[in-house]
């Protein structure tokens, strides 16, 4: 079975133990994005959906499945892009950790790592001593991957 299969066959089950349906349209989109190289925009699964499953799917039925995605932590917005991505640990076992982002500037690619809670708290009671309040606590950090840096340092063969 392929990765995205047992992510899908995971994210059915644990929407079920929830009570949440994952229909057929959400699973959906939820597979266009486990299978994207990249974030993708609602206008972007709109069009993959449309290509891949060949029926239409406008943009605001898009961002509906997205909201359902998102609530019921199968996949998380990128706020800097306003992009999505499908969550890295659907499959996992163990307790998660607040998802993070590293973006990559030049290829686009995105990769989820967790912070430890307690760092996360830290940070938020030092931001909170300046008066400052938090309305969220994802980091997306921007730089280069490790692949376009190889790409950078080898120069074009």
């Amino acid at each position: 079975m392929s990765q995205v299969e047992l992510a899908l066959q995971k994210a059915q089950s644990e929407c079920s133990r929830s009570g949440l349906r994952l229909t057929d349209k959400r699973s959906n989109v939820l597979r266009i994005l486990l299978q994207a190289d990249e974030p993708l925009s609602a206008y972007d699964i709109a069009e993959h959906y449309r290509c891949d499953i060949g029926k239409p799917l406008s943009a605001m039925s898009a961002y509906r499945m997205l909201d359902f995605l998102l609530q019921a932590g199968l996949a998380h917005k990128l706020e800097t892009t306003n992009q999505y991505v499908a969550c890295s640990h659907i499959t996992c076992e163990h307790e998660h950790q607040v998802p993070q982002f590293l973006i990559c500037d030049r290829c686009h690619a995105v990769k989820e790592v967790g912070i430890r809670k307690q760092l996360l708290n830290e940070l938020k009671a030092s931001i909170e001593n300046t008066g400052f309040v938090l309305s969220s606590q994802q980091l997306e950090l921007h730089g280069i991957c490790e692949h376009c840096q190889e790409k950078t340092e080898h120069g074009p063969n």
